[in-house]
C-alpha cells in the first residue's frame, strides 16, 4: 500500500475513537503487553454492563400506506401461499421472529460459506444461519464459557469463585424449585469491568478484575477470514484462546469450561434424536463431537474441542440434560461437579450414548484446568467447529459446500477441523495481522474508519453465506436452459421477423447486428471442464454475427397505445430477445440433436486449466431472503474484489450464464398486479434465486426487473472493472457474449433513439419505490457508462467493431445526458415533468463513480462532477442534522427532504459510502470522510446497529432491513484512495492489456504534493 504523503489531508474527527486506557486498566494492558491476548489499539468497544437495548423499525406514512395499499394485499396473499406450501418467501414484512432486535451483537464465528454463528458483544452464540436462508435470532443460554477459581491461603483457608462468563442473570429464566437447567449455574459476572473489543474477523474480552479481583482474564475469538485464502477461510470453525494473569498473592486453580447445546437454533434442540459422543484426536486435542439431527436437511455435527498441553489438563462431559425430562445427569450436576472439583470425572465418559428424546434438550462441555502461581501467565485454547458438508436449499437441490474439498463429504470431520484449528489459529492471526497492518498504522485514515472498514466485513460471514465446491448438485446438473430454454423464443414462428436494412433501428448504420467479432466464435469441440464435469464453452477464432441488425422489433412511440401484457412502451421484451438471440444463436454449440447448448452455471464459463474456486452466495439481507442480489452487489462487490477476487469473478460468471438463459412461465409482480415471464434472454436478473439458486433465479416478484434500466449496466460495467482489476482475459472472453447480449437488450428501451436510455415512470432501478420519468440520472449514468467500459472491454476483447460502435454511442447519449439533466449547478433527478423531477439525488453520479474505479475517463468534466458532488455534500448531508446521519437519497432544491416516497427520504448506508467514494475520486476528501462518519456515527454509535448495519434508517434513525448487503461499499472508499494498477484497452491509454498506473488526477496532486484539498478548490 502507498502511504499518502501529508498529515494535513484528513484533519477532521482526529480524536480516538474508543481510547483504549478508557476501557482497561493500564496495570491490565502492562500485564498483557506482548501477548496476543492484549487488545488492540484500534477496535471498536463496549463494556459488558451496557444495555442492549430494543431497535426501533422504520413505519410508512399513512399516504405512503394508501399508495401501497395493493402491493401490500398482494404481498400478504403470496406470503401466506408460499408459508402454506412450508416455504420462506423471500420478502415478508408480516412474520416478526420471536426475538426483537436489538443492540447487542459483536463479530460472527466461522469462515465464509459453511454457515454462521453469529455472538454477541456481551458473550452469548446467537442468530443461527447453519440452514440456508434460514436465521434464528434467538440466543442459546447453554453455550457459555465459565470460570471456576480455587485459592488457598497460608492459614488453610480456601476461597472458591464460580461464574459463567457472561453479566447478570437472563431475565427470561423462570424460577422453579425442581428446576435442573441452566438456571442452577451461578450467573455473578457483573460486567463493569469486563470490556468487549471488535476488529473483524477478532473479538477480544477482557475480565478484568472480574468474578476474581485478582484474575486478568484475555479471551480472543479468532475466526480463519483470511483475504486471497481460499482454502481456510472456508473453515466452519472458531478458536477461543484464552490467557490467565494471577495479580493476587495466592495460587489460583482456575478451571475454564466451554459449554454447548445439541441445537441449531430456536426449538432445534427439542426435536429428539441427537446423541453426543466424546473424541481424541492427536496432539493431545480431546473433546466432544454434537450430532444433531435436522428435519428435512442433512444433519450437522458440532465438535467443541481443547487442547492437552504441558500445565494443562483436559476433561470432557459428553452428555448432560438441559431439561428435566432428561437423563440422570443435568446442567444442575454438571455445574455442581465442577463447583467442587478440577474437571470432569472419568465416569462422565462411562455413560451410554443415547439419543435424546423428544421434548429433551441436551448439551456438552469441555473443561481445561491450569494451576497459575502469584504473578504468573497461562493460556487455555478452545475451539468450536461445525461440519454440514452438503447444503441442501428448499426445493431440494443440494451442493456441497467448498471445505469439503479439504475434509471430504462423510459428514464426520468436525472434529478434524476443531483440531487443526487448535494448531493453526497463531498462523492464521500472524496473516490477519500482516493484512490489517498496513491500514491500522495509516494515519492519514481517520480512527473511526480504519476500525469499521475492517468490522463491516461481518456481513461475508454472517450474511447467509454459501460457498459450494464448483461441482453439480447432488441430484444432477441443473439446466438453466430448459424446459423454458432460449431456444424456445425461435420455435413456431411467434416472433415477428424485423427489417434488417432499417438503418434507423440502433440511431446509426446497422449497429450492433453488422458487427464481425474476433471473440464471439465458440468452439463446438470444446470439452468437459475437468473440475466440474460441465461442458465448458470455449471462445475462439473469428465468428459472424448475423446480416444487419435483426433483434429489436418495430416500435411505436404514440403514448395512447394500448400496450400487450408483457410490453414496454410497444416494445415486447420477448420479441427483442428474440431478435438478440438470432444475432448470436450461430455462436453456441449444439447436442447430437441440434439443440442449442446454453452456459448451466458460471462453472461451465471456465475455460480448460482455469481454477474452480466453487460458486459463491450471500443474501441480500436477513429480511430480503434473495441470493446474491445484484443491483445490490454493484455496490457490495468492492469488498470480494479487494480481498477474495476470484469468488467475485465466480458470482459475474454466474450472472453471465443466467443473462443468457430464458424461462418461460409467468409469474405475477404483486406492485401492480400483472403477469410477466419470470426471467427473459438477455436480460440480468434481479437474483440468483431463493429456494433453487442459480436454476430458479429471480425470486423477487414486486416489480418485472427484465424491465429494470440498472442491472443490464451494472453488469457491465462489474464485469469491465473485474477483468481490468484482475487482468484476466479468459474471464474477459468467457463473459462477453452476455455483456454484448445485455447491451443490446438495453437499447429498446431508447424509445427517441437519441441514444439514451429512458425510464418508464415506474420504480425500475434499485430504489424500488422512487418512480421515475423519462431520463434519469441515475439509470443514464449508469448507461453512459457502460457504453464507455463496453467500448473498452470491446477492445480487450480484439472486437473492434464493436468498441468503435459503442464509442460513437458513448458520445451521443453523453451529449444528451448533459444537454436533458445538468441544471447549471447538478443532475436533476429524472427529465420528467413531476415535482420532484429537480431532486438532488445522492446517486446521481453512480455512473462516474464507476468509471473512476474502473480506471476509464471520467463521463463528465471536472466542474459538472465537483458541483453536484458539492450540492450532494451541501444539501444530503449536511442539511441532515449537521451530517451526523448520513446522506439522505433525496433533496428538494429549498432544502428539504423530498418525501415523495418512503426511499426518497431514507438515509442508505451503503449509497452514503458509494457516494463518499466518488467524493474520494473527485479530490473532495474531507467531505467524503464526514459524508461516511454519519453512517458511522449513525450505526455504530448512536443507534446501536453494530454489526447489523441495516439498509437505510429515516430521520429518526429507525431501520429498514437490518444486516444488509450494500453497507460493504464501505471498500469502495478504500479502493478510490488506494486505486490498484488496472489493465487497460488502447482505448483508454497504453498498450492493449499492459497494467498501467491510474491516471493523474486532482486527487494524485493533493497527495503527491501535500496541498490541502480546500486550498486548490474551495468547496
Amino acid at each position: 500500500m502507498t502511504g499518502i504523503s501529508t498529515s494535513k489531508i484528513f484533519h477532521h474527527h482526529r480524536r480516538p475513537s474508543w481510547p483504549l486506557n478508557e476501557f482497561v486498566h493500564k496495570p491490565t494492558l502492562a500485564m498483557l503487553e506482548s501477548d496476543p491476548g492484549a487488545p488492540p489499539k484500534l477496535a471498536w468497544r463496549r463494556k459488558l454492563n451496557q444495555n442492549a437495548g430494543f431497535l426501533k423499525e422504520f413505519s410508512v406514512t399513512f399516504w405512503e400506506a394508501m399508495r401501497m395499499l395493493g402491493l401490500g394485499l398482494r404481498l400478504w396473499t403470496y406470503v401466506r401461499s408460499e408459508r402454506a406450501q412450508g416455504r420462506v418467501p423471500p420478502i415478508d414484512p408480516y412474520t416478526k421472529g420471536s426475538t426483537r432486535p436489538s443492540a447487542c451483537h459483536g463479530v460472527p464465528v466461522g469462515g465464509m460459506g459453511g454457515g454462521s454463528i453469529g455472538r454477541g458483544f456481551r458473550g452469548e452464540f446467537r442468530r443461527w444461519q447453519l440452514l440456508p436462508g434460514v436465521c434464528e435470532e434467538a440466543p442459546q443460554l447453554a453455550n457459555q464459557f465459565s470460570v471456576f477459581i480455587t485459592r488457598e491461603n497460608h492459614y488453610g483457608g480456601k476461597k472458591q469463585i464460580a461464574s459463567v462468563l457472561s453479566p447478570g442473570k437472563p431475565a427470561d429464566f423462570e424460577e422453579k424449585e425442581d428446576d435442573v437447567g441452566i438456571s442452577n449455574w451461578d450467573w455473578k459476572l457483573d460486567g463493569q469491568h469486563s470490556t468487549y473489543h471488535a476488529l473483524f474477523p477478532r473479538a477480544w474480552t477482557i475480565y478484568d478484575g472480574e468474578p476474581d479481583p485478582d484474575l486478568r482474564i484475555s479471551c480472543r475469538q479468532v475466526s480463519p477470514f483470511i483475504p486471497h485464502n481460499y482454502k481456510e477461510s472456508s473453515y466452519p470453525t472458531c478458536v477461543f484462546a484464552y490467557t490467565l494473569v494471577n495479580a493476587g498473592k495466592e495460587t489460583a486453580k482456575v478451571n475454564l469450561m466451554f459449554s454447548w447445546a445439541n441445537s441449531i437454533g430456536g426449538d432445534s434442540g427439542f426435536s429428539g434424536g441427537h446423541f453426543n459422543e466424546p473424541f481424541e484426536e492427536d496432539d493431545g486435542v480431546s473433546g466432544v463431537r454434537l450430532h444433531h439431527k435436522t428435519k428435512g436437511n442433512p444433519p450437522v455435527t458440532y465438535a467443541i474441542a481443547a487442547r492437552q498441553t504441558p500445565g494443562v489438563t483436559v476433561s470432557v462431559c459428553p452428555n448432560f440434560s438441559l431439561t428435566d425430562k432428561g437423563g440422570d445427569y443435568t446442567a444442575k450436576d454438571l455445574w455442581l461437579e465442577m463447583k467442587q472439583s478440577r474437571g470432569f470425572t472419568r465416569t462422565n465418559l462411562l455413560r451410554p450414548l443415547i439419543a435424546s428424546h423428544k421434548g429433551e434438550e441436551i448439551g456438552a462441555a469441555v473443561a481445561a484446568n491450569v494451576v497459575i502461581p502469584p504473578g504468573e501467565k497461562r493460556n487455555v485454547v478452545f475451539s468450536l467447529a461445525w461440519d454440514a458438508p452438503a447444503v441442501k436449499f428448499m426445493k431440494g437441490r443440494s451442493y456441497h459446500r467448498r471445505y469439503t474439498q479439504f475434509y471430504g463429504t462423510s459428514g464426520n470431520a468436525a472434529s478434524k477441523i476443531a483440531h487443526d484449528a487448535l494448531l493453526s489459529y497463531r498462523k492464521w492471526e500472524m496473516d490477519i495481522e500482516a493484512w490489517q497492518r498496513p491500514i491500522l498504522r495509516d494515519e492519514n485514515l481517520p480512527e473511526w474508519y480504519r476500525i469499521t472498514l475492517f468490522n463491516e466485513l461481518y456481513y461475508l460471514v454472517a450474511g447467509g453465506t454459501v460457498w459450494t465446491d464448483g461441482n453439480p448438485s447432488l441430484e444432477g446438473k441443473g439446466l438453466l436452459s430448459a424446459p423454458g430454454s432460449p431456444e424456445s423464443l425461435l420455435s413456431g414462428g411467434e416472433v415477428s421477423e424485423t427489417n434488417s436494412d432499417d438503418d434507423s433501428v440502433y440511431g446509426m448504420s446497422r449497429g450492433l447486428g453488422d458487427l464481425k467479432s474476433q471473440s464471439f466464435g465458440r468452439d463446438r469441440s470444446a470439452g468437459m471442464n475437468e473440475t466440474s464435469g460441465e461442458r465448458s464453452f470455449r471462445y475462439v477464432g473469428v465468428s459472424d454475427y448475423s446480416d444487419g441488425l435483426s433483434f429489436s422489433p418495430e416500435r411505436t412511440n404514440n403514448s395512447d397505445t394500448k400496450y400487450e401484457e408483457g410490453t414496454e412502451m410497444g416494445v415486447k421484451t420477448d420479441d427483442t430477445s428474440a431478435g438478440i438471440l438470432r444475432a448470436i444463436k450461430a455462436q453456441f454449440p449444439q447436442d447430437k440433436s441440434g439443440n442449442l447448448q446454453f452456459p448451466a452455471g458460471g462453472v461451465s464459463l471456465l475455460q480448460d486449466g482455469e481454477e474452480n474456486i466453487g460458486q459463491f452466495l450471500y443474501l441480500e439481507g436477513v429480511e430480503y431472503v434473495m441470493w446474491n442480489t445484484y443491483d445490490v452487489h454493484f455496490y457490495a462487490s468492492f469488498a470480494l474484489l479487494s480481498l477474495f477476487p476470484k469468488l467475485e469473478l465466480a458470482i459475474q460468471r454466474d450472472f453471465a450464464a443466467a443473462c443468457l438463459s430464458h424461462r418461460g412461465e409467468k409469474v405475477k409482480f404483486l406492485a401492480e398486479g400483472q403477469w410477466g415471464m419470470k426471467k427473459v434472454f438477455g436480460s440480468v436478473p434481479h437474483d440468483l434465486g431463493t429456494h433453487d439458486p442459480w436454476v430458479e433465479v429471480n425470486a423477487y416478484n414486486i416489480h418485472d426487473t427484465s424491465k429494470w434500466k440498472d442491472l443490464n449496466t451494472k453488469f457491465v460495467l462489474q464485469v469491465y472493472r473485474d477483468v481490468v482489476a484482475t487482468g484476466d482475459k479468459n474471464f474477459a472472453r468467457s463473459c462477453w457474449p452476455a455483456v454484448f447480449a445485455a447491451m443490446a437488450y438495453m437499447d429498446q428501451f431508447d424509445r427517441d433513439r437519441d441514444g439514451l436510455i429512458e425510464n418508464d415512470g415506474f420504480p425500475d432501478q434499485t430504489y424500488d419505490t422512487w418512480s421515475v420519468h423519462g431520463v434519469s440520472a441515475y439509470c443514464g449514468g449508469l448507461w453512459i457508462a457502460a457504453l464507455q467500459a463496453a467500448a473498452s472491454m470491446a477492445e480487450i476483447c480484439e472486437d473492434p467493431k464493436a468498441a468503435e460502435y459503442f464509442r460513437t454511442k458513448f458520445n451521443q447519449a453523453r451529449d444528451v445526458y448533459e444537454k436533458k439533466l445538468w441544471n447549471g449547478t447538478y443532475f436533476s433527478y429524472d427529465s420528467g415533468t413531476a415535482s420532484n423531477s429537480n431532486s438532488i439525488q445522492t446517486d446521481q453520479l453512480a455512473g462516474q463513480w464507476y468509471a473512476w474505479a474502473s480506471g476509464l475517463p471520467p463521463l463528465f468534466d471536472d466542474f459538472k462532477a465537483r458541483s453536484s458532488l458539492k450540492k450532494v455534500y451541501d444539501y444530503n448531508v449536511m442539511k441532515v442534522k449537521g451530517g451526523r446521519m448520513g446522506a439522505v437519497n433525496g433533496m428538494r432544491p429549498d432544502g428539504r427532504v423530498d418525501d415523495t416516497c418512503m426511499q426518497s427520504r431514507e438515509i442508505w448506508t451503503g449509497v452514503t459510502y458509494a457516494a463518499a467514494a466518488a467524493m474520494i475520486h473527485e479530490g473532495m476528501v474531507d467531505q467524503a470522510f464526514t459524508t461516511a462518519e454519519g453512517i458511522f456515527i449513525g450505526g455504530w454509535s448512536d443507534y446501536g446497529y453494530w454489526f447489523q448495519t441495516p439498509e437505510a434508517w429515516d430521520m429518526d434513525g429507525a431501520y429498514r432491513s437490518l444486516t444488509y448487503m450494500r453497507p460493504l461499499a464501505i471498500w469502495a472508499m478504500q479502493w478510490a484512495l488506494y486505486p490498484p494498477k488496472l489493465m487497460r484497452a488502447r482505448s483508454v491509454g497504453g498498450q492493449n492489456g499492459s497494467p498501467i498506473s491510474p491516471p493523474s488526477h486532482l486527487r494524485d496532486f493533493v497527495w503527491k504534493s501535500g496541498v490541502h484539498m480546500n486550498e486548490v478548490y474551495p468547496v
